[in-house]
């Protein structure tokens, strides 16, 4: 049995019906002895003398013809119809003598219709158009027609092919198909028949399992010209076309076949799908966390890590131990950057890095407004609170284990209530972790315009309001000063005093006391002894209205 090949692109499909029988008589023109006037689109005419009849078809008005043989719009009248309808006539393919049923060249008319619609028919014989069923069964069934169909390519090559014999019954019988003679065409010898899972179209870079995407490698060599190519969903693996789920991890969403051992991470980064032992496995859940981000190296797309952090998407590492590496990586603005001290046990968290005063420095208390209370419990200050773009307090953990991992210098810049800005700094600084109460174990020489008597806490371990680690017998000095700190104990017994002095506080009414000479954490608008000071020989700065400490690595 004789295979037709599959296409789905023209540019241009007639069907067309002409007589296999003998030449029709001709015969009196008898519709009030009018001359039939050709309506061709090339503007022809041809005039039919003298007979008694319509022709009964586009051959017979062919034979007719006393002028012209051209192409065009005619009046016909087949056996038994009630009266005569236009029809168009080609005269342009075989030997002419051919009643069009049907044109399609561009799309213009809608073939999607009703069954009344095709059974009267429709459309423009200059554009497109269906004859109507009802005109083709009384055509079939006069005589034995010949059924051709003619259709050009996208690539303008023109094929056809016919039928010996056509016919279809009347409406009764749904206009069916009842006679079609032997296969002609003259596709066979310009290309093969297709296989069942390949269609007839112009080619292009043909993909295969290996390229779904066509982007190399894939089978280019009928470009420019028509042939048998894969269908949608199909891709080429040899000399075959297979389905493309067929072709080992096939995914179809991105169209693509993910080799074994690799990955592919959709848009957005929202679904990773791997390839193990030919066997697709996708993660829905994929994302990327606060140390990496979605995007594409190297043409891959995955979650990368962000910058100042190594490593690939399941794990991120800092590249920075603390605000000096930032600093010696090439950061010159202040900002908040991601550290991982050597030694701490949980995740990379986030620190305030200045890079005034030689840069490096590693922010560990600020105040600025206010806003933030300093008077929190022992879990508050381990942890740590606050704002870094603000004010905050680091925490005693993270303080730990930053100061102990290298040696670190100490600084702190305050400005007073008046705008005059002092500063301190310390050659070494050291705190012990939890299990010591983070003692104050280091803190070398002083330099700087304050702080000058801040050597008196070394030694002592932090206390709060709910934790008192001082050895103040008589009073609880963190509470006294309204701060975690580093609390003294060196004068805490009563003395007597005017009460002029912003660092003491008072105990009775003869009776004044105080717990340290620095208490940066206290309230920032507080009373004598529970306010933000520093003391020196003769001054005390009281309230102050900026505090900021630091660290940095001992260069």
């Amino acid at each position: 049995m004789h295979r037709m090949a599959s296409f789905s692109s023209f540019a241009t499909v007639f069907l067309l019906l002409c007589m296999s029988s003998a030449d029709v008589q001709t015969k009196e023109n008898q519709h009030n002895n009018q001359p039939l006037v050709n309506k061709s689109i090339q503007g022809t005419t041809c005039i039919l003398h003298s007979f008694h009849e319509y022709p009964k078809d586009c051959r017979d008005v062919q034979r007719r013809c006393s002028t012209s043989s051209s192409s065009g719009v005619y009046l016909i009248k087949p056996d038994g119809y009630k009266e005569p309808f236009e029809v168009f006539c080609n005269n342009d393919v075989g030997r002419g003598g051919w009643t069009v049923i049907q044109r399609r060249i561009d799309g213009s008319v809608q073939f999607n219709r009703s069954w009344s619609e095709h059974r009267d028919g429709f459309g423009f014989f200059s554009t497109e158009f269906w004859l109507g069923n009802q005109k083709i069964s009384f055509l079939t069934n006069q005589a034995v027609y010949e059924l051709r169909v003619d259709m050009e390519l996208s690539n303008g090559v023109v094929v056809y092919t016919s039928y010996k014999a056509f016919r279809i019954t009347d409406e009764f019988g749904n206009y069916s198909i009842t006679n079609v003679g032997p296969f002609d065409s003259n596709i066979g010898s310009q290309i093969s028949a297709c296989p069942s899972n390949m269609i007839y179209n112009p080619c292009i870079c043909q993909a295969t399992c290996a390229d779904p995407n066509g982007q190399s490698g894939c089978n280019s060599d009928c470009l420019g010209s028509e042939d048998c190519i894969c269908p949608d969903e199909f891709l080429m693996n040899g000399i075959d076309c297979i389905p493309a789920s067929q072709c080992g991890c096939f995914l179809a969403e991105a169209n693509l076949v993910i080799p074994n051992d690799d990955n592919y991470v959709s848009d957005q980064c929202t679904r990773r799908c791997s390839c193990r032992n030919n066997e697709l496995i996708c993660e829905d859940d994929y994302s990327c966390t606060t140390e990496d981000v979605c995007g594409i190296q190297n043409g891959v797309q995955q979650c990368y890590c962000n910058q100042g952090y190594e490593g690939d998407r399941t794990r991120c590492e800092p590249l920075y131990e603390d605000c000096q590496d930032v600093y010696d990586a090439g950061h010159r603005q202040d900002g908040v950057f991601t550290i991982l001290p050597s030694g701490w046990p949980g995740s990379s968290f986030s620190v305030y890095c200045k890079m005034d005063h030689g840069g490096g420095w590693t922010v560990f208390q600020r105040r600025s407004d206010g806003v933030t209370s300093f008077y929190h419990n022992w879990v508050s200050y381990k942890d740590g609170f606050g704002d870094l773009n603000s004010d905050f307090w680091l925490g005693n953990d993270k303080l730990h284990y930053l100061t102990n991992q290298k040696n670190y210098k100490l600084r702190f810049d305050i400005t007073t209530r008046d705008g005059t800005h002092k500063y301190a700094e310390y050659t070494e600084f050291e705190i012990m972790s939890e299990a010591d109460n983070y003692r104050m174990s280091k803190l070398g020489d002083h330099t700087g315009s304050t702080g000058i008597y801040f050597g008196n806490n070394i030694g002592k371990q932090f206390s709060t309001y709910d934790r008192d680690n001082d050895a103040c017998d008589q009073y609880d000095c963190s509470e006294l000063n309204r701060s975690g700190w580093w609390h003294s104990d060196s004068w805490c017994s009563c003395y007597q005093h005017d009460g002029s002095r912003c660092h003491d506080f008072q105990v009775s009414h003869v009776c004044y006391a105080k717990c340290t000479t620095d208490n940066l954490n206290g309230d920032y608008s507080g009373g004598n002894g529970g306010n933000i000071f520093t003391y020196d020989a003769s001054t005390s700065y009281c309230n102050l209205q900026f505090v900021e400490m630091k660290i940095r690595p001992t260069l």
